[in-house]
Order: structure tokens, then sequence, then C-alpha cells
């Protein structure tokens, strides 16, 4: 086991170990000010008290793809509605079904034998949540209610999806937080398993809202490596028909929606929505982000 970063961050060939301890490291990260200059990102008075940086609801949305025989299988973050928590999954189709099952027990562990990580993919900011059906309180995750963000999937001009929805459960990630602190958790697996040009890639999709100084911090604590920041590589378009199942946010059209892309089998690639793509930070961007915030 190897440290890395100011934070410390306990790595094993690379990735971040998905335990306890680096769950505590996250979880003070995403709320430390100073190693931001407590430039949190836009939100509303009291977002910020027990919340993160505005970049995890974009890097908890993210998803990640395997290859493989048998078609593809989904990595991301869902909701389990009985217990109304969030859980790092995986997903995929099994003869006329699809199945989804939690990254670590025995199923999923199984699935991913011998199968590549080909890619990753944006989260949504339109459309529909995960958590549907979901009633929270008026006053839920600081007034930002989740029901206020699950959106037809038709409907390109309103806030919603996975995006809006992941910000407002991390509007609390303490641990007495069982909603936020399960999201916080789910998301410390996918990137244990993903690794950290996952992180790096979702997180330049913007080059507003402090992502590049929240990037730079992420680097500095160690959550991935200055290498994988600086990963060569430019976003593919989602085409149409993938994106309306994406949409839906439903394991099952994710699925689908994954098999409709082109993956290369030697390097992974990633795939934006369309309506964003140019705010992304090339190479050379995240280079000179780097130099301006002293992140060696």
């Amino acid at each position: 086991m190897a440290q890395r970063g100011t934070y410390g961050f306990e790595t094993d060939g690379g990735r971040l170990l998905d335990n306890t301890a680096n769950l505590d490291r996250l979880r003070r990260l995403f709320r430390d000010g100073a190693i931001i200059d407590d430039e949190f990102g836009p939100g509303n008075p009291g977002d910020f008290d027990n919340g993160s940086w505005h970049i995890l609801c974009h890097l908890a949305g993210g998803t990640g793809v395997f290859g493989g025989a048998g078609g593809p299988t989904w990595a991301a973050i869902t909701h389990e509605p009985r217990a109304d928590r969030y859980r790092a999954t995986l997903s995929f189709k099994d003869q006329r079904t699809t199945k989804t099952v939690p990254i670590g027990e025995a199923a999923a562990t199984a699935r991913l034998r011998e199968r590549p990580l080909v890619g990753f993919v944006e989260g949504s900011s339109v459309g529909h949540i995960a958590a549907r059906n979901v009633r929270d309180a008026r006053n839920a995750f600081n007034g930002w209610p989740r029901q206020m963000f699950d959106r037809p999937a038709s409907d390109k001009n309103s806030d919603g999806g996975t995006v809006w929805e992941q910000w407002c459960v991390t509007r609390d990630i303490r641990p007495s937080s069982p909603i936020g602190d399960s999201a916080l958790r789910a998301y410390l697996t996918l990137v244990s398993l993903l690794g950290g040009r996952y992180v790096a890639a979702v997180a330049r999709g913007r080059r507003e809202h402090e992502h590049p100084r929240h990037l730079c911090a992420l680097v500095k604590a160690g959550v991935l490596t200055r290498e994988d920041a600086l990963w060569d590589v430019t976003p593919r378009p989602i085409p149409a028909d993938a994106e309306r199942l994406l949409l839906e946010a439903r394991p099952a059209d994710s699925v689908k929606a994954a098999a409709l892309l082109t993956w290369e089998p030697r390097e992974p690639c990633y795939y934006m929505f369309p309506r964003r793509i140019d705010r992304w930070s090339r190479a050379a961007d995240v280079r000179g982000d780097l130099q301006r915030y002293a992140v060696p």
C-alpha cells in the first residue's frame, strides 16, 4: 500500500483503495475550503455548510463501461428505492433481462473477469433522475428536493438528470446524513474500480463553475495523479439515439445506450452530451491550470 498527495490517500497499483480511511479523507477533502481558496462553486446560502464542492455532483453522475463478450457492462451510481440509498453497481444484459449487482459482490467480480475498461460517459444534466417517484420534503438537502429535477427525457430545456440529483444529495455528506453519505461511499467505490482517468475526464467537462480549480485540488490531495489529469483524450459526442436512452436514467436503458456507442479495445474513450461538449478542458488547458494553482 502506498499513500499519495497531501491527504495521504491509500492506493494500490495507482488506484484508490475502497476503505474507511479513504472515505474519511474524501469526505474531509470535499468540505475543505482552504485547498480551493473557498471557491466552492455556484450555490445558495447554506449549500456548502455540510455539502461538497460543486464538482462532486458532476463526478458522481459520471459512469464507466466495460467491454467483452455478452455486451457492455455499465458501472454507475444507482438508487435503491426501498432503502432510499445510493450504491455503486454494475448493470449488464443477462439473457432477456438486465441485471444490476453491487460492485464488490461475487456476481459483480465474476462479471468483470477478462472484461476491459473501454471508457466513460458524462452524467446527464437534463432528463430523469435515478430516484424516480421520490418525494423529498421541500426543505430537504437545503431546499433541493430531488423530484425538482425528475424531468421527461424529451425535456431538453429544464435542469434535471443524474447530475442535478447528485447535487441535491451531496448538500450534506456527513456520516449523519445517510443518503448523502451513501452517494459519497458509492463514488469512492467507482473511483477505486475505474481509476483516475474516470475522475479526470468528468472533471474536465466544464471550464466554469470552478471545475479547473477543483480538479487541481483533487490532484494535489492525491485522488488522482498529474498524469491522469493530463490524459490526452478528446470527448466524443453521444449520438441522439443513445442520448434518449441515457436520459431515462435507468440501468436497462443505460446498458442499451452503451451498446450503441463505439468503443476502442486498446484505449478508453470519453463520451459527452453535445450540449456542453464545447466546455471541455483540453490537456493543454489542464497543464496551465496545474501551473496556475502551483500543483507539482
